[in-house]
């Protein structure tokens, strides 16, 4: 009776694994979450995760609309859960309703979020836009359109109370502002609705009669906007719009009809969604921790250019003119110097990362420190035609001229670690690094998370990195930030250094000598950290004890100060970015747009995971 019974089990087993096999059964199964499917936007990025999903015969989807409703998406979320997904991808109705159970569910399986961001890190990638770049791109062509004359605008936001909206907005009004004779006369609350937004115009136009341009945060908005323009009978009122997307009566088409004098693209990320969760599923070891996805200007002069682009790439694989076919890539890289163990680290690992790759051909030369060197070096690279130059730029500003000649010879440029500020942001293709305003926020909510239970006002002295390089700005933005939010904190002086152990001992000792002694010290980076360290002991007082130290980098000297109880915390800043590097360089020679941001993977550490993390330390 066993026997019969085991082989009847056998036979069973053999019959399901031929249906797999007959049936092909995939592997994958992936759950999409959408807020709505009103939005042509959200149509229209559920067309593309399905299009680039028939890529694989081994991904099976499931939809589902959560029809605006925030308590309908978490039940949805639920339910994609119990039919038990191997990952899901979300577009959240509300960032701030749906982040609990997107961590809950990053607990079990990899999430993609797209869009909307949620607080904190629990998620495996997030994909966007850059929404201020994208105001800004909208802030440019409305002052060019309006050339400068006094007028009124009305802008039509998608929703009041949306982060994504709040950037963009930002970045239009940033650029509106240096010409003083535009200004924002109505904000309207479109609720991404093309009725309302048309219903809103008609009730204010007529009674604002110097409104001479309509910016809407959307294509569908700002369709409404025109058709309410048009009711009203008023002449020559442009409209800038943002989607760009290429469907009937989408932002591509209403310029190409002249409904739109422009509109800025704003990518899905569906086709992006799926190509990253093919790689986190397969355990692909280089996937970012955020990517934003590159905006377009389209306008009525670049239209008809931009759809002849689009039907050739339709065609054929776009290409970069990068003739890589017979030769290895050229990669030219132009380091910073040799300030930290951080920078050691980082040089190091681009260098393994090309080393590995047979096909790079690595040329790197070192700025030691110096902006007229490290333009003297990229502008050797530019006269070697190499393929691609990859840098990190030892301030903001100063760029403007030899990114332009880079861009005239067809060399892509890729920035590392810092970021450059130029008009133009085609003058660079990407940058991969870290978010330095998001480290500066995770130290300052890390420190009200721990000192909140102190009675009074917790001073705080800032050491500040080199002076105008992206770090330093945007960490000490993101920190007093969030500190600004907090009325038991108060930042006691914020003090310039060079991200170098003599200078954090130095502005520490200058501090104490003064009379200044903080309750807390935020140092940009673990090296300032370390010499602030020295400085504190050598006046008699107990860093991490007597004087909370908190820090940026997550070394593993900033680990060996943790486990001494010296310093109590650092944000991770990862260094090892060669391998991010070289796989962009990789894609740019396949003829691949990739992401204008890709930032990596970081966490937080403390003297009480220090001990445990230590051995897992590359750098």
């Amino acid at each position: 009776m066993f026997g019969l019974l085991t082989v009847v089990v056998l036979m069973l087993v053999i019959c399901v694994l031929n249906l797999k096999a007959v049936t092909n059964e995939p592997d994958f199964l992936i759950g999409i979450s959408q807020p709505n499917l009103n939005e042509p936007r959200q149509m229209m990025m559920n067309n593309e995760i399905r299009k680039e999903a028939e890529k694989h015969k081994n991904v099976r989807l499931i939809f589902t609309d959560a029809a605006e409703n925030s308590e309908k998406q978490i039940h949805d979320v639920q339910k994609l859960m119990n039919y038990g997904i191997d990952l899901l991808i979300i577009s959240l109705n509300d960032s701030e309703k749906l982040t609990p159970i997107v961590t809950e569910v990053y607990k079990n399986i990899p999430v993609i979020v797209l869009g909307r961001g949620v607080t904190g890190y629990d998620y495996s990638l997030f994909i966007g836009s850059d929404n201020l770049s994208i105001g800004k791109k909208s802030g440019k062509l409305a002052s060019d359109l309006l050339a400068g004359t006094s007028s009124e605008i009305v802008e039509i936001k998608g929703s009041i109370h949306s982060k994504s909206v709040e950037e963009t907005s930002h970045g239009f009004q940033d650029y509106l502002s240096r010409t003083p004779s535009i200004k924002i006369a109505q904000v309207i609350d479109g609720e991404w609705r093309r009725d309302l937004a048309e219903d809103e115009l008609k009730r204010i136009l007529p009674s604002n009669p110097g409104v001479r341009l309509v910016f809407a945060h959307s294509d569908a908005m700002a369709l409404g906007a025109h058709r309410a323009i048009e009711a009203l009978g008023l002449p020559n009122v442009p409209i800038i719009g943002i989607d760009g997307l290429d469907t009937e009566n989408g932002g591509f088409d209403l310029v190409k009809q002249g409904v739109l004098s422009g509109t800025v693209t704003s990518p899905t990320g569906g086709r992006e969604s799926i190509q990253y969760a093919m790689d986190i599923m397969n355990r692909e070891k280089v996937i970012p921790k955020k990517i934003i996805l590159r905006s377009h200007l389209i306008t009525r002069k670049n239209v008809d250019q931009v759809e002849a682009a689009n039907e050739q790439n339709d065609k054929q694989p776009p290409t970069t003119g990068l003739d890589v076919s017979t030769k290895k890539i050229k990669l030219g890289v132009a380091i910073v110097g040799s300030e930290s163990s951080w920078r050691a680290a980082n040089t190091e690992s681009i260098k393994n990362a090309a080393g590995q790759d047979v096909g790079i051909d690595l040329m790197m030369q070192n700025a030691e420190g110096s902006q007229d060197k490290q333009i003297e070096i990229i502008r050797r690279f530019i006269q070697q035609k190499v393929d691609v130059i990859a840098f990190t730029p030892i301030v903001e500003t100063g760029w403007e001229q030899v990114l332009t000649e880079a861009k005239a010879a067809g060399i892509p440029v890729i920035l590392t670690d810092r970021k450059v500020k130029v008009e133009d942001d085609s003058l660079w293709t990407t940058f991969i690094g870290s978010d330095f305003v998001e480290e500066g926020r995770r130290a300052a909510r890390w420190l009200v998370e721990h000192k909140a239970s102190d009675s009074g006002v917790t001073n705080v002295l800032e050491l500040q990195g080199t002076a105008g390089s992206a770090p330093a700005i945007e960490r000490k933005q993101g920190f007093e930030e969030v500190l600004s939010q907090s009325s038991g904190f108060r930042v006691l002086d914020s003090e310039i250094g060079d991200f170098t152990y003599e200078s954090g001992q130095a502005l520490m000792s200058k501090a104490i000598s003064l009379g200044k002694i903080p309750q807390v010290v935020f140092a940009h980076n673990d090296d300032m950290a370390l010499g602030a360290i020295k400085a504190i002991e050598k006046a008699g007082l107990k860093p991490g004890k007597e004087i909370v130290v908190l820090s940026v980098d997550a070394t593993k000297l900033a680990f060996q100060a943790m486990q001494a109880g010296k310093l109590n915390m650092s944000v991770e800043c990862n260094p090892l970015l060669g391998p991010q590097i070289i796989k962009a360089v990789k894609d740019l020679a396949a003829g691949k747009e990739i992401p204008v941001n890709i930032i990596t993977a970081e966490g937080i550490f403390s003297q009480d995971t220090a001990k445990r993390d230590i051995s897992t330390r590359k750098y």
